[in-house]
């Protein structure tokens, strides 16, 4: 039999235990449903990426982190206001996406379009950002669920020509060069880059996203 002493340890050792089971309860409760994302737009990793599209002219929006849920986000994401050509069908787009494709057109787009269309581009279409879906043909969710994802469908050029990616890949020869010209030029700021050569469901846009490893560019 235990003691008076043994019962009374016992008790109070069986307190302190409960105590400590509700206060984990009770601050997992409190504190996970309200975690900020660890690439949300209070990170120092979107306060990072924000500066660089500053310095790289592009006027910006962030937008709240949010989570639609099945896997579905929008975390540490911009609506891009103006960048140096304007762009159709932008919605939210993680930080790091924003300033890869905002440098893209800048130092890759633009230049070529002089080089191989002599003309500058002065519009570029595309086809949205985010769209929680999953990858065609796949049961895993495509990088658009995540607003890290682009597809690029035509420029319009200053001269009035537009330059689609549906026309103009096996189009004439200038345009062939162009658009071969800006999708390698893609392989070296996104991990992703799928164009027409990739698959027939590509066959109208250039897709470019930051997930996977990188290095991926068909």
């Amino acid at each position: 039999m235990l003691r008076r002493g043994g019962w009374a340890t016992m008790i109070s050792t069986a307190l302190l235990l409960s105590a400590c089971a509700g206060d984990m309860g009770s601050a997992s409760k409190r504190y996970r449903p309200n975690t900020p994302p660890p690439n949300g737009v209070n990170s120092a990793a979107f306060r990072a990426c924000a500066g660089k599209l500053v310095s790289l002219g592009a006027r910006y929006t962030p937008l709240p982190d949010k989570d639609y849920g099945g896997g579905c986000t929008a975390y540490g994401t911009v609506r891009l206001d103006r960048i140096t050509v304007p762009t159709t069908n932008l919605g939210p787009m993680t930080c790091p996406l924003a300033q890869n494709f905002t440098a893209w057109v800048r130092y890759g787009v633009q230049p070529a379009a002089r080089v191989y269309m002599r003309s500058e581009v002065v519009r570029i279409d595309t086809y949205g950002t985010y769209n929680c879906r999953r990858i065609a043909g796949s049961s895993r969710l495509s990088q658009h669920a995540k607003a890290d994802a682009v597809d690029v469908a035509a420029f319009l050029l200053a001269d009035g020509r537009r330059i689609s990616l549906q026309n103009g890949w096996n189009g004439d020869a200038a345009s062939r060069a162009f658009l071969r010209r800006i999708r390698d030029s893609a392989c070296k700021r996104f991990n992703t880059v799928l164009s027409p050569d990739y698959n027939a469901a590509h066959h109208d846009h250039l897709h470019f996203d930051m997930g996977g490893r990188g290095g991926y560019c068909r």
